[in-house]
């Protein structure tokens, strides 16, 4: 009778221990971010309503800030509670909205709209140069990142060739000229404002000369400053494939999986 009862209790300690145990199936990882619709809910759009809906005509200056700076605010909170991680181009494009039409509303003088355009890409090129004495430098988030580089493979065959200081050698004098390119950017949007907004803040004429300069910013200063980005981007890929041996097509990002 004794025998039976430490089996039976024997026989159930395995399977109530099964029960209490931790369970082991992975968490579900965090959806990537598309970088594209990234920058088009926190900047294109915002900037577009600002100088094309923000008129006496349609919405007007207050609420055309207003609508304009609903989509990075709702984008950032929804990106938050979905990765639990803060949205650097929200943030860019709240500070970007506030400052645009803080100036229109306000009718603050036209200089402050040049030195607004050359002080974001500005700030954001001090940004990344003070990440670099940081654990997290921002050419991280701009370039090597899952959304564009396989990361896990390029870390791994890092590891195996003992090339992961060389490396962050490599990502230091990335950032160095992706904040060479922000700072092309500034001067070229500085030049630009001074020569094409020349209006009264918070006009009509003020809003058409601030959508001919988004119209010309393309060519003269997105263009300059997307084949530094490049040129930056090569460099690295370059010194991945020399520090790792991968391929080119085994160091991008997999959009097949």
């Amino acid at each position: 009778m004794t025998d039976n009862f430490s089996a039976d209790s024997a026989a159930k300690e395995p399977a109530k221990a099964q029960e209490n145990a931790p369970s082991l199936t992975p968490k579900p990882a965090p959806k990537k971010e598309n970088m594209l619709v990234n920058i088009l809910m926190n900047i294109v759009i915002p900037t577009l309503i600002l100088t094309k809906l923000s008129g006496p005509h349609y919405l007007g200056a207050v609420w055309g800030l207003v609508t304009a700076l609903a989509f990075p605010v709702v984008y950032g909170l929804k990106d938050f509670i979905a990765n639990k991680k803060f949205n650097f181009f929200s943030a860019l494009g709240i500070v970007s909205v506030l400052l645009t039409g803080g100036i229109g509303i306000l009718k603050l003088p036209t200089e402050y709209y040049a030195i607004k355009e050359a002080a974001i890409p500005g700030l954001i090129g001090l940004v990344v140069l003070i990440s670099t004495r940081t654990r997290f430098p921002l050419v991280k988030t701009f370039i090597y990142n899952d959304t564009i580089l396989n990361v896990e493979k390029i870390s791994a065959a890092l590891k195996e060739h003992g090339k992961e200081e060389a490396f962050e050698k490599t990502l230091r004098l990335g950032s160095y000229l992706l904040a060479g390119s922000f700072f092309l950017s500034s001067t070229l949007n500085y030049i630009l404002a001074e020569m094409i907004v020349k209006s009264p803040a918070g006009t009509e004429a003020f809003n058409i000369e601030v959508g001919k300069m988004n119209a010309l910013s393309f060519p003269v200063i997105a263009l300059p400053s997307m084949i530094f980005m490049v040129a930056t981007l090569m460099y690295i890929f370059r010194s991945i494939r020399l520090l790792t041996g991968l391929t080119f097509e085994e160091v991008l990002h997999d959009t097949s999986k």
